[in-house]
């Protein structure tokens, strides 16, 4: 049985040189405080627009991609938790004339009804459900995205998840995420102080710091799976994205295997 979660912040090891896996998050807790996980959710808004790096994303990778279908795009936010990577996203495309319908899933009922809740778009609808039962519905999408989803997983699941991600997408693939650092962790814990009463974001947040994976080591792990069709960049400080594509085998041994 897994030991209760300590509501204590972690000291980080030194270095942080691997993964904490054993450490769990209180917000993954089922029996976590809901008034504390509603508005940790909530508050994601705030701190994923200052750290998560999805403006540069989208401007230099969503945009471009939409733009260049010529058509109305479908968009799968996989894990979208409150749902505010993807009204922030649905937003930005319909500020530049890009016409796209927005799906926002995730397995978990407490952050569906927080997102359900949100003031969206219309373009932008909320499901519970998780990749296993999109793809039992024959669900397909030309853009996969998500946000903070791959540091929750053990290896196995991993795999599992961006193997389902691609076969969901018809076109691209984004999974951004933190990218493990002692500096990350320090700045972290001082700059979440002023955002962190009622939530889990400071506590959650430094052991989401210490699960994450260095931008080489999720390379490894996703080469080892499926090799040469998974590229790791670093798209802003102590961030890290996988991008995947139709064609991106052939793409990468031609570049021999670089990475932007």
């Amino acid at each position: 049985m897994t030991p209760p979660p300590s509501h204590r912040s972690p000291a980080p090891p030194r270095g942080l040189r691997e993964r904490a896996t054993a450490l769990r998050e209180l917000m993954d807790d089922p029996d976590c405080d809901p008034e504390r996980l509603r508005a940790t959710l909530r508050r994601f808004d705030t701190v994923n627009r200052l750290v998560s790096g999805w403006g540069g994303v989208y401007t230099r990778r969503i945009r471009p991609f939409l733009a260049g279908l010529g058509r109305p795009a479908r968009v799968l936010d996989l894990g979208c938790g409150g749902g505010d990577v993807v009204v922030r996203l649905a937003r930005m495309a319909a500020r530049d004339g890009i016409p796209a319908g927005w799906v926002g899933a995730d397995p978990d009922a407490r952050a569906i009804e927080v997102a359900a809740a949100r003031d969206a778009p219309g373009t932008v609808r909320f499901t519970r459900a998780d990749s296993t039962a999109l793809l039992a519905a024959g669900e397909r999408f030309d853009l996969v995205v998500s946000n903070h989803v791959l540091h929750h997983l053990d290896t196995a699941a991993l795999v599992s998840f961006t193997a389902d991600s691609r076969a969901l997408a018809t076109g691209l693939v984004l999974h951004g995420d933190i990218a493990r650092s002692r500096l990350a962790y320090a700045l972290y814990a001082v700059g979440i102080t002023p955002l962190q009463r009622g939530t889990f974001l400071r506590t959650d947040g430094l052991r989401s710091i210490r699960r994450s994976h260095t931008p080489a080591e999720l390379q490894r792990i996703l080469d080892a799976e499926s090799p040469r069709t998974w590229r790791v960049a670093i798209p802003a400080p102590f961030r890290l994205l996988a991008e995947s594509r139709p064609g991106f085998e052939t793409a990468h041994r031609a570049e021999g295997g670089s990475s932007d």
